[in-house]
This record gives C-alpha cells, structure tokens and sequence, in this order.
C-alpha cells in the first residue's frame, strides 16, 4: 500500500512537471507566433509602399519600364508567398524570405536608376516614399532579429531534455530561422574611380 502511494504521489508530481513544461512551451510558441505577425506587418507596409512608389514614378518620369515591371512582378511574387504561424518550419521561412529578397533586389535597383533622373529627385512625394521604405527597410531588420531571437528560445526549449519528450508528445516542432540573405557576406565595393 505504501508503494502504491509512492507512486500515485509520483505520477501527479510528473503530471504537474508535463504541464508546467507544456504551458512555457505554450507561451513561446505564442511569442513566435506574435514576432511573426510583427514581421508580416513590416513586409505589408513596404508592399503598400512600394505600390506608390511605383506609381509616383511612372507619373513623375519617363521612366525605364522594364525597372518598374521587374518591381512589380517582385511584389506580387512576394506577397503570393503567405505562411501559417503554425507551420514556420525552416523551408518555408527559407521560401518566405527568398521571394521578399527578390523583392528587395528589384527595389535597390528601383531606387537606384531613380538616381539618374533629377526631376524624379526633385518630386517631394517620391522623397517622402523613399524615406518610409528606407525606415521600413530598418523595421524589418528589427522584427527579423526579434523573431530570429523568440525563435532561439522556443527551439532550445523543445531540444533541451526532458522538456523534448513533452514537446514531442504534443507535436512541437523546431521553427525556421531567418539567415542572412544571399551574398550578405561580402561588403559593397566602394569605386570612387569615376
């Protein structure tokens, strides 16, 4: 009788431990899910942003219409790319963050022939633009690094033994990460040769 007590005792100390540990789980998971909606909103507002920009462009210059098609299509493609806060697993953070990088390559280059055209540097409205997608450019790096970090803790709290058995138990997996995009690694050359 008294080892049946042992036991019982036993069972409800792991029982209150399993539900300790699945509710911290709970709670991280939670805090992935809201950095991710953080980082969606981030890549929203430069969509909405881009469209504008795109449009004081074509009506402030005569402009190089293969640069402004390239953004466009850049833009839907990555706006097609939608991914459930439930399934953050690292292939499509991976996919996510290839078709908003394409995004951002048509945009540097966007900006960049926008340079060659001194009237569409004088339009106030494309100045303006340019600085809330620069400022949004900042954000996104910011609510990167924040989801990357909720991602860290969440994922080191479902490895670390015997927290893993639980997660395993209720089908917590490891989420995806954001890596550095492609080419990231080199610095820009500076040429001051002209």
């Amino acid at each position: 009788m008294k080892g049946g007590i042992i036991a019982l005792v036993i069972l409800v100390l792991l029982g209150f431990y399993s539900c300790s540990k699945y509710n911290s789980l709970v709670k991280l998971d939670e805090n992935v899910k809201n950095k991710w909606g953080l980082v969606e909103a981030q890549y929203q507002r430069r969509a909405d942003l881009i469209d504008n920009l795109v449009a004081t462009v074509k009506g402030a210059a005569n402009f190089e219409q293969s640069t402004l098609t390239q953004v466009v299509e850049a833009r839907a493609n990555a706006t097609k790319v939608q991914i459930n806060a439930d399934d953050l697993t690292p292939e499509k953070i991976a996919q996510f963050q290839q078709a908003q990088g394409a995004l951002s390559q048509s945009l540097g280059r966007l900006l960049a022939v926008a340079e060659s055209y001194p009237t569409l540097q004088s339009v106030q409205n494309f100045r303006d633009l340019q600085a809330q997608i620069e400022g949004t450019e900042n954000r996104i790096a910011t609510v990167r690094s924040d989801f990357n970090n909720s991602v860290r803790d969440y994922n080191r709290a479902v490895r670390v033994f015997p927290t893993n058995i639980i997660a395993g138990m209720f089908g917590l997996k490891e989420k995806g990460y954001f890596a550095s995009d492609p080419g990231a690694e080199k610095a820009p050359k500076v040429d001051f040769g002209n």
